[in-house]
């Protein structure tokens, strides 16, 4: 069993993992895990509402603040407009890129100039990606083979910071939080930690 604190997942939480006991059994039939939160930067819309100014605004803010990560999370940034057909097929292939259609988002005008200003970044190994102006300005997500929640965890908390500091560093903004609803995203399902958990 694997216990995750009130402390963890609040509104307010980056992620404690010094509080996560247990893990998923090694015999259990799990295939891979993966989390993920969702971040928007201040001083930009929400996906709904975001100008093609600021959504460009906010690919070029995060392309450049990914170049400081750095061990397990260093990678490359690929923006969806002009990427390379064999990067692309790749990407879907490990069921690793988003893709246009999806009937709420477009709905939701979320979808405008598809596909200016979007895009994803994502370590070598893999286990580290940051998808750009999809639902969310940022959706920061830790996943790799077999059932390591504990892992997975520690490296979406490292990530986390990472892109905040990052972020920072290169711009002086923070990630939009308020005090009473936490972090701040485009729907309202995912107000709080915005985190969400599977294995698969």
């Amino acid at each position: 069993d694997v216990n995750l604190p009130k402390a963890v997942v609040s509104t307010q939480s980056t992620g404690d993992f010094s509080k996560i006991t247990g893990n998923v059994n090694p015999a259990a039939p799990v295939h891979s895990t993966r989390i993920r939160v969702g971040r928007s930067i201040d001083g930009f819309g929400l996906s709904p509402g975001i100008t093609k100014d600021q959504r460009l605004g906010v690919e070029k803010l995060f392309a450049s603040a990914s170049k400081k990560f750095e061990g397990e999370l260093s990678g490359d940034y690929y923006p969806l407009t002009g990427m390379e057909e064999s990067v692309r097929k790749q990407l879907v292939d490990d069921h690793f890129l988003f893709m246009s259609g999806d009937r709420n988002l477009t709905v939701a005008g979320m979808e405008r100039d598809w596909p200016e200003g979007r895009g994803i970044f994502h370590n070598k190994d893999k286990t580290f990606l940051v998808w750009v102006n999809e639902e969310d300005q940022l959706r920061i997500i830790s996943m790799e083979k077999g059932g390591d929640v504990l892992g997975v965890f520690k490296r979406l908390a490292a990530g986390i910071q990472a892109v905040g500091d990052s972020v920072m560093a290169e711009s002086g903004k923070g990630f939009m939080l308020d005090e009473k609803y936490g972090y701040v995203h485009s729907c309202p399902t995912n107000l709080g930690s915005g985190m969400r958990a599977s294995v698969h």
